[in-house]
Parts: C-alpha cells; structure tokens; sequence
C-alpha cells in the first residue's frame, strides 16, 4: 500500500518564513479579487474600489474612504498595504508550523490547509472584532459586510495560502508501508514478510 509522504525544509525558518510570506502574497491576490468582485455585485460596478479604499484608510486616514478622494491614491495605497499585511500573516503561518512540530503535533499536507483555513478565520475575528475597533478602524466592522469577510479571510486567504504553502515546502513520494510524517520530519517504516524492518 502505497503512502504520501511530506519531505520539508522545517530545519531552516528562514524558509518557512519566505515559503508563507510568497503564500499570503499569492492568497492575499485572490482575497482582493474577491472582495471587489462582490462589491462589484452587491453594491454596483462604481463599488469595486471600495475595498482598496477601506485598506487604504488605515495609512490615509478616514479622507480616503470619500468618494471625491483620489481613487489612484487610495487605491495604490490599499493594495500596498494589503499586500504587506498579506505576506505579514503568510510569514506569521509560517512562523506557527515549525512551533507545532516542536510539540509533537503531526501535519501532513492536508492538515496544513485544514490549519491555514483556521488562521484565515481567526485573522477575521481578531482584526475586525479586536483590533479595527481598538484603533478606531471601525468602518471595517461596521461597513463590511460579514458574510464576504467570513468567506474572503476564510477560504480566499486561509484556504489558498495552505495550498500554496503545502505545494511550496512538500516534495511528495510514495514510498510502501507504514509512514508517520510530521513537519521537518518523517519517519518512513516498510516491514517484510517477517516483521523486520527494511533499511
């Protein structure tokens, strides 16, 4: 019977760190693409930069999210500070692994996206919830809709940033008999007719 295993450069943090800074910039891409499509949607074609705009208030100040404000300047500004923050929790996801395999949690490559969907989730909550109002970035709990948040932090941004990362770190073989795999390890047994363990 044949297992996958994940082989994965866990001894280096350094690479873990750029693997989920790469990964969030990717997932931050497709959340973007998403939150202007449902504005698009859901409020008119004239709403598409609305997103960009309430990103860009964080840097510009609340100016940014009136309509008379420069669209080039608010909209550069969202995206830039978007994406930073995007290779930011990339990086953080990053960080989290190597700690979860120091305490002996198994991953393989399905946990890993099950654990960047969470992250994404979590990084909803908290921002929003926590953060936005302490800063007094209250349009994003007030202004957003919930719903296109839940879906865009959770699967648009979490759920892709662990596809990316797992494609990024994973070098997967098959390899016969009993696998048990954990991030910067793995630990391949295949036993023969006797019960003895190949080597």
């Amino acid at each position: 019977m044949a297992t996958v295993v994940m082989r994965t450069n866990g001894r280096d943090p350094m690479g873990w760190l750029i693997h989920g800074a790469i990964s969030g910039l990717i997932a931050g891409v497709v959340f973007m693409l998403f939150e202007m499509a449902a504005a698009a949607w859901s409020i008119g074609p004239n709403a598409v930069l609305i997103p960009l705009r309430m990103v860009g208030a964080i840097v510009l100040g609340r100016v940014a999210l009136d309509p008379g404000y420069s669209v080039v300047t608010a909209g550069v500004s969202g995206a830039v500070v978007h994406l930073t923050l995007s290779a930011l929790f990339g990086s953080l996801f990053g960080a989290i692994l190597p700690a979860a395999a120091e305490l002996d949690v198994p991953m393989h490559g399905g946990r890993i996206v099950v654990a960047a969907t969470v992250f994404g989730l979590l990084l909803w909550l908290i921002n929003f919830y926590g953060l936005a109002p302490t800063a007094g970035l209250s349009w994003f709990p007030n202004r957003a809709s919930p719903l296109v948040q839940f879906t865009g932090h959770t699967f648009c941004y979490g759920t892709v940033l662990g596809l990316c990362f797992q494609n990024m770190v994973s070098d997967r073989v098959r390899v016969p008999g009993h696998v048990r795999t954990r991030i910067g390890r793995s630990d391949a047994r295949a036993t023969g007719p006797t019960g003895a363990r190949d080597r």
